[in-house]
């Protein structure tokens, strides 16, 4: 037992000698030790900490450069770091797989205007939608901002215009914006045309809801409003039908009424005027209608034959309607939402009438007479 006491005791002194020797070695490398030691973590595990106690001043010059090295390693293991904006330079950290795909507009500060008017920032931005390079998703999602401002600002003409549309017709209801105006989204289900956006803002109103009045808005003199039936259910073509073979006269005289020829055009048929030239209207007469007018035994019969042909081009058309366009001008002018209700006012009693004419069958209003 005293000979393993004293082995143990002897051997303690060889390895004091071995740390002098490597500590002597420390100091004729000097610097390439240093930076073996703050380099290499692992490294540092193998000196005794009592080798490096030497000078304390090489000891916090030794800490400094291991800390500034071991910063600049940590720099580099980051993850990339991108800019999200022009003028901040804010830096995010990217999660694997995520990458910068563009730069998110900011909405305009300038050129705003108040409620019930349009703007050219509207118009410009559904200028760019023009270009199917910019119609997409990707783009329309980093300008969301400028189309937000754009959407409300439509929302708050609809409102301030709904305001004066009730008061020219009682039978429109005050329907919020909501309720009245069209999704900018297109359906492209059945179209050659892929874009998914529409190039304007476009609302319609009627007692019903969505038709009747339609006010379409778009940039390059394409705005319009228009008035009537747009391609009716068949019950209520025929609705229509048999009440302009009973009585076509008030129909005839609103589109014939002089202030009304003076903005939608003489009622001819051939060229789009007035409520014909329509793509969708017929080229012979509807089946079930007599061509020309044909003898027969009946006086009722012969009448009612004699007025069908008569009336061939009004029975011809599918869809009742008309419609008046603007200037880009005229749509940016301050006023322009009473040059709409003053449009309301021409058109309201050709919407009347329609509306009459699909919703009071014929024989109706032969009883209502006859009591």
């Amino acid at each position: 037992m005293p000979a393993r006491s004293k082995g143990t005791s002897s051997g303690s002194p060889a390895k004091k000698g071995s740390t002098s020797v490597s500590n002597s070695k420390q100091k004729k490398t000097g610097k390439k030790v240093k930076e073996a030691l703050t380099i290499d973590d692992e490294s540092e595990t193998e000196y005794d900490s009592d080798a490096l106690d030497d000078d304390s001043g090489d000891e916090s010059k030794n800490k400094k450069k291991r800390k500034r090295k071991t910063e600049s390693v940590k720099k580099t293991r980051s993850p990339k770091k991108k800019k999200t904006s022009d003028t901040d330079e804010e830096d995010f950290d990217l999660q694997d797989g995520q990458e910068i795909v563009g730069v998110v507009v900011k909405a305009p500060k300038t050129g705003l205007v108040p409620a019930g008017q349009i703007s050219q920032n509207t118009f410009d931005f559904l200028m760019q939608l023009k270009d199917p390079k910019r119609n997409d998703r990707e783009w329309f999602k980093l300008h969301d901002p400028v189309y937000r401002q754009a959407e409300k600002e439509w929302k708050d003409f609809v409102e301030v215009f709904t305001d004066l549309l009730v008061e020219v017709d009682e039978q429109i209801p005050p329907l919020p914006p909501k309720d009245v105006i069209h999704r900018i989204y297109r359906d492209t289900r059945f179209s050659n045309d892929k874009t998914p956006y529409k190039q304007n803002f476009s609302a319609s109103f009627s007692r019903s809801g969505r038709k009747g009045i339609f006010a379409f808005f778009k940039p390059g003199n394409h705005s319009m409003i228009a008035a009537g039936a747009w391609n009716p259910a068949k019950n209520e073509l025929d609705t229509i039908r048999s009440n302009i073979q009973r009585d076509p006269s008030r129909l005839r005289g609103l589109i014939n009424d002089p202030v009304f020829v003076k903005y939608f055009g003489e009622p001819k048929p051939g060229a789009r005027r007035n409520i014909f030239g329509r793509e969708d209207e017929l080229k012979v007469a509807p089946k079930g209608i007599p061509k020309t007018h044909e003898s027969v035994v009946l006086l009722y019969i012969v009448v009612f034959a004699d007025i069908s042909s008569r009336n061939i081009d009004l029975l011809k058309c599918r869809s009742f309607t008309v419609s008046y366009g603007f200037k880009d001008t005229q749509v940016l002018s301050p006023d322009f939402k009473n040059t709409l209700a003053e449009m309301i006012t021409i058109m309201m009693p050709f919407v009347h009438c329609l509306n009459d004419m699909m919703t009071i069958p014929p024989d109706d209003e032969d009883d209502e007479d006859e009591e």
